[in-house]
């Protein structure tokens, strides 16, 4: 049965005819030079409109912003001009799509940073983890993130800039709205979890600092393109990265309340089933109570996303433990997968080889089941 999953529901200016999501799946298959989408992106975005809602692989949205090989900006014309082609072709056909806003902070490397400068952090503290960066065959390969520098204090109200003009380029590039990524060992939870965030100046120390950048930069995209149209993603106890907080319940428990303020579209957790892309046998217990208390202090719409199948998507939300669920790999893998599951039918198998980098093959070749 799929009855809590069939459902419509009202997301800011929208009706949502079900609530099984496509989340944002970083495939790195920008055109190159420019990290620009191409026809073959907006052929894969194409074929999953039949999601309730669409968001999009993380999109940086700045240069400084970028830290994985051929992964799309927002930040060009012709970037801009490319998603507007993503926007059209989804709803050509039916679907609703939101940008998510990217800055990966110091999961970066100097090949992709203007005058292959160190990445940025709220602290110049060692990354524990890889990033896919391109080799001198033009080759995608796992490497070392360096240690990154510091942001000085001054620097961070460009950040919170680059975060609204890209806001305003996705919404001019026909998205129906943005999500802000505030999650997964980025730049801004990097600013939120107490162990990467060892700052002494406005942006650190008590977790009303360290969620200071997150409301900053919430507050500026809201004012550039409207409350109803910006959900934010979080991922309260994730390890991805280095993450950890000393206190999560009252961190997340802050920033969830100081985010009922604006009315936003959704707000959108990871729970810590997976890191990276492999499952975690050993992510923290309190996170049940965590998300509890989450989704009673969260006024608005809540998706959550974190390994799940059809079944379990359908006993969350009989649960009442979200609104709307998020799935990844298996919408990689089915284009098609709200009908699969409406009506039963079997999935493809997503195969790993093909999840970053290369063409169509693993990107668009999945075929829909056959009637």
């Amino acid at each position: 049965m799929t009855q809590h999953l069939f459902r419509p529901i009202a997301l800011g200016p929208y009706t949502l005819p079900h609530r099984v999501a496509m989340a944002p799946l970083t495939r790195s298959r920008a055109g190159q030079p420019g990290d620009i989408p191409t026809a073959m992106n907006a052929e894969y975005y194409r074929q999953r409109a039949s999601a309730a809602l669409i968001i999009t692989e993380a999109t940086q949205i700045s240069r400084q912003g970028q830290g994985y090989a051929w992964t799309p900006g927002i930040y060009s014309d012709e970037q801009v001009n490319a998603w507007r082609e993503i926007s059209h072709e989804v709803h050509g056909a039916g679907g609703l799509i939101f940008m998510q806003l990217w800055h990966v902070g110091r999961v970066s490397h100097p090949s992709f940073q203007p005058y292959n400068a160190l990445p940025v952090a709220p602290s110049a503290l060692p990354v524990p983890g890889k990033t896919f960066i391109v080799n001198a065959d033009g080759q995608g390969v796992w490497g070392d993130v360096p240690v990154p520098r510091a942001l000085q204090t001054s620097e961070i109200a460009d950040i919170i800039r680059d975060y609204r003009r890209a806001a305003r380029n996705a919404l001019n590039a026909g998205m129906d709205g943005v999500e802000i990524h505030a999650g997964n060992g980025y730049l801004l939870d990097q600013f939120i979890n107490s162990n990467s965030n060892q700052r002494t100046d406005g942006y650190g120390g008590p977790l009303e600092n360290r969620a200071r950048l997150l409301l900053e930069v919430v507050s500026a995209v809201v004012d550039e393109v409207g409350a109803d149209r910006v959900g934010v993603r979080l991922t309260p106890m994730g390890r991805f990265m280095g993450m950890g907080d000393e206190s999560p319940q009252a961190t997340f428990g802050y920033i969830v309340r100081s985010l009922n303020r604006w009315k936003l579209a959704y707000l959108h957790l990871v729970e810590p089933a997976v890191v990276g892309t492999v499952k975690d046998e050993n992510f923290d217990p309190r996170w049940d109570a965590i998300i509890g208390q989450l989704r009673e202090a969260w006024d608005g719409v809540l998706i959550i996303a974190g390994g799940y199948d059809p079944e379990s998507a359908e006993q969350a939300l009989a649960q009442d433990r979200a609104d709307i669920i998020a799935f990844g790999r298996p919408f990689l893998a089915n284009p098609d997968l709200p009908r699969r599951i409406r009506e039963g039918l079997t999935l493809n198998t997503p195969d790993p080889s093909t999840f970053f980098g290369g063409d169509q093959r693993g990107y668009t070749d999945y075929p829909v089941y056959a009637h």
